[in-house]
């Protein structure tokens, strides 16, 4: 900084100084003294305003209101951040409505009731017919007007479409499978029989997916579920037995199930783009 007059200050800020503070090319510590003195300076800031790029000067106006406007991050959102997640999925992550407090409360409550009556009960077969079906609803309600109320948003968003469906459907998969898992660690004496739910749900949940393409978000994981809760209606007629679905072989068919319904879905994936439902 240079002494230009000698005003009631004692100094301004030398006008080339002024430019390069305009610009955002002025180091410390002549930029620390050049925010002090132009606060408290007209002259330095009349000076300043004719130097400075009125174009630049709007759009910096323009970054700050965007700032300062912008939603402050929640926990999940930062959380997620923090992980590597890119900030825009983080962001669609934690807008994805079975992430939200109301839902995953209900849920982790159906869970325990239901590991509660199982161990009155005695009865694994009661927990492994009805674990499946918490991903497919959770996947179903996560995605769709009907019950997203973000829908018109995202629909217009860049990120929509088939995206925006796997992303909300891993987060939903991500939330239901692990406090499904919990509930299944509550109930050790049933050993691997506890987690013999996994790959019916992945199937059911891929099924659900792959017929939403053609039916919409609702009716077809609601026909999806229907035909499981059959399923295991008939097989409750049985009651000595182990459900065929958590055998051996019920696995091995609620394997290729799962795979034969991603490809389907992986197929009929222009759908959603071309129409997000």
């Amino acid at each position: 900084m240079t002494d230009t007059e000698a005003p009631r200050n004692g100094w301004h800020v030398a006008e080339e100084d002024l430019r390069a503070y305009a610009r955002g090319e002025l180091a410390a510590p002549l930029l620390w003294s050049a925010d002090t003195h132009v606060g408290s300076c007209a002259d330095c800031r009349a000076v300043l305003a004719a130097v400075s790029d009125p174009v630049a000067l709007d759009a910096g106006w323009e970054r700050l209101d965007a700032e300062l406007d912008a939603p402050r991050p929640r926990f999940g959102e930062r959380a997620l951040a923090r992980l590597g997640v890119a900030e825009h999925t983080a962001r669609l992550l934690t807008a994805t409505p079975v992430l939200r407090r109301s839902w995953l409360a209900s849920v982790a409550f159906v869970l325990l009731a239901m590991v509660l009556v199982v161990r009155v009960v005695d009865a694994p077969a009661l927990f492994l017919a009805l674990a499946p079906l918490l991903p497919l609803a959770a996947v179903a309600v996560s995605y769709g007007p009907a019950l997203d109320p973000t829908y018109e948003i995202a629909a217009v968003a860049p990120t929509h479409g088939f995206r925006l469906l796997m992303i909300r459907t891993v987060a939903a998969l991500t939330a239901s499978l692990g406090l499904n898992t919990l509930a299944a660690l509550a109930l050790p004496g049933y050993g691997l029989l506890s987690f013999a739910w996994l790959l019916p749900a992945l199937a059911l949940t891929a099924a659900g997916l792959a017929l939403s393409a053609r039916l919409g978000p609702l009716l077809g994981p609601g026909l999806v579920g229907g035909a499981w809760t059959l399923l295991m209606a008939v097989a409750a007629t049985h009651p000595a037995d182990t459900p065929a679905a958590f055998t051996a072989a019920g696995q091995s068919v609620a394997a290729a199930l799962a795979a034969l319904a991603t490809f389907l879905l992986h197929q009929a994936r222009d759908r959603f783009d071309a129409k997000p439902y």
